[in-house]
Order: structure tokens, then sequence, then C-alpha cells
């Protein structure tokens, strides 16, 4: 890894333009190659998340999200300790579900057994990434290993992304689950 003035590489040429968006934005290469069947963890494989986050696909089975007149499933884990009605404008790296998917997610998934809310959601626009911000070159601090980067941050050029963002907006809340024991 390079860090320049204008911005992170691989140091492999070859490396660096395969793991290129077609957006310009570095994202984090993974080695192997995928086998078996997919799992639902706590934070997705950065390859996989973007797939299925780029084209609404069910986050544990990768079939196309499930979508009706209130808009697409999601399932998210709650925004603190209580049940809360913000939802509007809520960021989120977890992508959207299909209804075959919904049931099991919170018993496969730490986070959303700790409690968590469907909604509909109508609109999703992709708004940024969340990966590790390098700081520019004579830059006194570390890099942080969990931003979040907008697509018009100043930062963008300087991050690692391991995970797409999108924006949820006109939300429909249609349940809230309380921690599974």
């Amino acid at each position: 890894m390079t860090v320049t003035a204008s911005g992170v590489a691989y140091a492999d040429p070859v490396r660096d333009a395969r793991a290129r968006g077609l957006d310009g934005v570095l994202w984090t290469l993974c080695g192997g190659t995928a086998t078996g069947r997919s799992e639902y963890v706590a934070e997705l494989h950065s390859e996989r998340q973007r797939t299925v986050m780029g084209n609404f696909l069910c986050a544990c089975c990768e079939w196309l999200a499930a979508r009706d007149e209130r808009g697409m499933l999601w399932v998210l884990p709650l925004l603190d300790d209580s049940i809360d009605p913000r939802w509007e404008g809520v960021r989120s790296a977890i992508p959207p579900m299909c209804e075959a998917c919904v049931e099991q997610a919170p018993r496969l998934c730490p986070r959303l057994r700790e409690g968590h809310a469907k909604l509909r959601v109508r609109e999703a626009e992709p708004i940024g990434v969340r990966g590790t911000l390098y700081r520019r070159p004579g830059g006194q601090s570390a890099p942080d290993p969990d931003a979040l980067v907008l697509y018009d941050s100043p930062d963008l050029p300087f991050v690692v992304a391991r995970q797409a963002v999108r924006e949820l907006r006109r939300i429909t809340v249609i349940t809230f689950a309380a921690a599974i024991h």
C-alpha cells in the first residue's frame, strides 16, 4: 500500500487496477476462491457485500431482495438500546433481504440477535463507503480503520473500502423485535 498526495494505491499496479471500482474507489482485496454456500455473518466479505448492496440482492442467499408497494425489505439492528422510530435517513452497510431469509437472519447474525427492526424502504441511495481511511503524507494521526467516507468527500481517494453504504429513505417500519436469547 502506498499513500501519496493524490490518494492510496496498491503498490502493484495490476492489483490496484483490479481493486478499483468504476467510481475510482479502492476496495480491499481478499485472496482465495469462494467455495461452498454463502453464510450470514456480522460483517460480509467485502466483495460479496459490495455485490449484494449494489444489486439489491439478499444479504443471506444472494437472490433478489423482496419488494412490494411499500418498498424493499431491510432487517437492521436497533439504533440503540430501545425501540427507536427515527429510521428516516439511516445509513446502512447491511444489504436488503428476501422473504425466505428474513426469519432466519436474526438467529444467524449476532448484531440482529440483540434486537432488530423489519423495514420497507422505497429509496436507498448509495452515499459512500466504510473502510480504512489513511492520512495524507505528513499527517500525524494513525489510519482510521472504520471510517464512513461519503462519495463527495475530499477524503475518498484516501480510503480502502470494505463496505458500500446506502442512505435509506421513505421508510415504513413493519416490526421491532427484542433480543433473542
